[in-house]
């Protein structure tokens, strides 16, 4: 095979980046390893509660349980499935999340046949909690908040969403498969320790610097993944609470090494680079004349013509548009100033050009 990967000097819409030299080295040494048998691969199953333990300090967990997933989606799908076995599978259960919620919410309610109510956002476009408490009833076994959405880099207000949950006796989900390595340096109320957080996605291979797959699963309590287990009679160890049983040693090697290379000053030093350039953006495209939604995390979405996305989109940058169809971008550590700024030559280039195109002009 000749092709090569693609390199990410275009690449302004991804949530996952370059991992980190050490973190790659980890992965490519573990790479025929299965945490998914632990008993017959111990090194990596230590990996393993090495990585959880880390990811428990990050969110505010002093003794967590959880795994290295695959990602946000799996990480999601469990937490699902973790409320659905707890509310009964005699009990016609719904998962209450706002509008702004990851798809994999969709993916988990159709794999395991619960009901998703989603809940419009506020003018903030953040969980509105007046809106969420509204979809809550006696059969709900999960709400849903987000720390770092898809679209917008939004926090909820995971405070006030765990006080609807403890009201329906539902377990609360915090979906910070992005924002969780940034928001440690901020001063949002988003972890286990600000609010009766249950359990919650965080992915490594984000803006954790690891290598693809490498996602997160933690539980406030190791009794919560219970609900997962099932028998394992042919392996020497005899239960398993993960989704895909079998999974790579790479992930989980690739995530204790990030971690290690990073956890906190490197990761600090991240944010406030990504932070830095995200709103050196914004006042970019602001000065431009388009609407851009204040970036409050490291992500930009401004009101860029269809026709100038697209052309931008001919000119080899990795862009992506949100539901509403503005363009989004996000400031992942490989996206450098210099990348912003040649991003902004091209638009100031094209966007003459597209808008001429549109209206019939020469």
């Amino acid at each position: 095979m000749q092709a090569e990967p693609q390199a990410f000097d275009r690449v302004l819409s991804s949530m996952c980046t370059e991992p980190h030299p050490a973190a790659r080295d980890a992965a490519i040494r573990f790479l025929a390893t299965n945490p998914g048998d632990p008993a017959t691969y111990p090194a990596v199953a230590a990996l393993e509660s090495a990585a959880v333990d880390t990811l428990g300090e990050i969110a505010g967990l002093e003794n967590p349980g959880g795994y290295v997933a695959s990602g946000g989606t799996e990480a999601n799908i469990q937490a699902v499935r973790i409320a659905r076995e707890r509310a009964g599978r005699t009990k016609r259960a719904n998962v209450v999340m706002p509008e702004s919620g990851h798809f994999s919410f969709q993916k988990a309610a159709d794999v395991l046949g619960i009901e998703l109510r989603i809940a419009p956002v506020d003018d903030d476009l953040r969980a509105d909690p007046a809106a969420m408490a509204a979809c809550v009833d006696d059969e709900t076994a999960l709400v849903v908040g987000v720390a770092g959405t898809t679209e917008y880099g939004r926090v909820d207000p995971i405070p006030e969403l765990g006080e609807i949950a403890a009201s329906a006796d539902a377990l609360l989900h915090v979906d910070a498969a992005w924002g969780g390595f940034l928001l440690p340096f901020t001063d949002h109320a988003w972890n286990f320790a600000d609010a009766p957080v249950d359990t919650m996605a965080i992915d490594p291979h984000k803006m954790g610097q690891a290598a693809v797959p490498s996602g997160g699963l933690l539980a406030r309590e190791e009794s919560l993944l219970d609900a997962l287990a099932v028998d394992t009679p042919y392996l020497e160890s005899t239960s398993q609470a993960t989704l895909t049983g079998t999974r790579s040693g790479a992930g989980v090697a690739s995530a204790v090494a990030a971690m290690e290379a990073l956890w906190p000053d490197g990761y600090r030093r991240q944010h406030e680079r990504s932070q830095a350039n995200a709103e050196w953006f914004a006042e970019a495209l602001l000065a431009r004349g388009y609407d851009v939604v204040d970036p409050e995390l490291p992500l930009v979405s401004a009101s860029v013509p269809e026709p100038v996305f697209y052309a931008l989109r001919e000119e080899g940058w990795r862009i992506s548009r949100t539901g509403a169809g503005e363009l989004r971008v996000v400031c992942m550590p490989h996206v450098t100033r210099e990348m912003l700024e040649s991003f902004l030559a091209d638009l100031d280039r094209l966007a003459p050009r597209a808008s001429a195109t549109v209206t019939g002009d020469d």
